[in-house]
């Protein structure tokens, strides 16, 4: 498993780690970004890891 970080200050919610990993981050009606889950499991990891890498602002994150 492993953790994400999000630099909210850098986060402008472009949403496209919302359509990139819908079942980890998800975009509220004012566009303030939510971790769904605390940790990512093995399912979830390639998803997550493209979401990071496709950040414009690069606000995201991943740890061990």
């Amino acid at each position: 498993m492993t953790g994400i970080v999000v630099d909210f200050e850098r986060c402008e919610g472009h949403g496209l780690c919302e359509q990139t990993a819908p079942e980890v981050f998800r975009l509220d009606d004012e566009g303030e970004l939510h971790l769904t889950r605390d940790t990512v499991g093995a399912e979830h990891e390639s998803a997550v890891a493209a979401a990071v890498r496709g950040c414009p602002v690069a606000a995201l994150k991943v740890q061990p």
